[in-house]
């Protein structure tokens, strides 16, 4: 599958009563289709996927498939119990999903190849991008025999631990050279020239979600960034649990689209730290002007 350049994990928006918004979502994927994203992941972590129903899964990710009109691949976020996570996969691939972002399954855990078996399953639905964070944490060997499982396609990596992920590389590009591999932690760009020195190239980026042109700025060479936005971005994802979701919700938002406000057990972002965010939008913007 051809994915390429930044990929796009557009937020899940709730109006005034809590319910799922579903034009606003359009605009939101609309907007974001402008700036040339590589993919679209709808209804994934930061599309606040653990907490969507499952008619609010179908609906979120057959809007962002309509928009984007075969334009560019659409995934749609899996996971937790097995009934669920076939639920998910049907009515994903009902709603124009080329594949599935597969999170971890819920609280059980079995041996690997219980694992094994539980990716197979979804699998056969649709391809599969295995997300490896929290419970699923593989050895080499392990992504080499999923990487051989029909309609496995890539590993999203959430965990960061270096070492790991290049012996995996090595592993599974010996005999599966066409498997994607993706930097799948929180603010992805600040660690990806780590991960470009694991060969790793695709990576999702959060911030093209409330502010493309700088994840476009970035993509395309000004590390200044770096230094000037992503790295202060950081430190203040690190202050509170969830701001990760939270903080590009209230981008969005500031942004000047009402995209609602974060489900629980989340938490909205405080005034000061509005007041942070707002700013480093601004110095991020005035760095991609300048």
């Amino acid at each position: 599958m051809n994915l390429s350049g930044v990929l796009f994990f557009p937020v899940t928006p709730f109006d005034a009563g809590g319910a799922l918004a579903e034009e606003v979502l359009a605009e939101h994927v609309r907007q974001g289709m402008e700036h040339g994203p590589g993919g679209v992941f709808a209804a994934c972590g930061t599309g606040e996927f653990s907490a969507l129903s499952e008619s609010e899964h179908a609906r979120a990710v057959r809007v962002a498939a309509e928009v984007v009109a075969g334009r560019v691949p659409v995934f749609a976020g899996a996971g937790g119990p097995l009934g669920a996570a076939l639920n998910q996969a049907r009515a994903a691939r009902e709603a124009g999903a080329d594949g599935l972002l597969l999170m971890p399954p819920y609280l059980a855990q079995g041996p690997g190849h219980g694992f094994e078996a539980y990716v197979r399953a979804v699998a056969e639905v649709l391809p599969v991008i295995i997300y490896q964070r929290g419970s699923v944490v593989l050895e080499p060997e392990a992504v080499v025999a999923l990487a051989g499982l029909p309609g496995v396609i890539g590993l999203k990596d959430g965990v960061g631990d270096i070492d790991r992920m290049q012996r995996i590389v090595l592993a599974v590009r010996e005999s599966y050279p066409d498997f994607l591999f993706f930097n799948g932690l929180p603010t992805a760009e600040l660690t990806m020239p780590a991960y470009r020195g694991l060969g790793v190239e695709l990576y999702s980026s959060a911030v093209f979600a409330f502010a493309p042109e700088i994840a476009l700025a970035y993509l395309h060479g000004e590390e200044r960034l770096l230094t000037e936005f992503y790295a202060p971005l950081v430190r203040l994802r690190g202050k509170v649990p969830g701001y990760p979701v939270s903080l590009v919700k209230a981008g969005v938002r500031l942004r000047g689209l009402d995209v609602g406000s974060v489900r629980p057990p989340l938490v909205e972002v405080s005034g000061e730290h509005l007041e942070e965010l707002e700013t480093l939008i601004k110095t991020g913007l005035e760095r991609v002007a300048s």
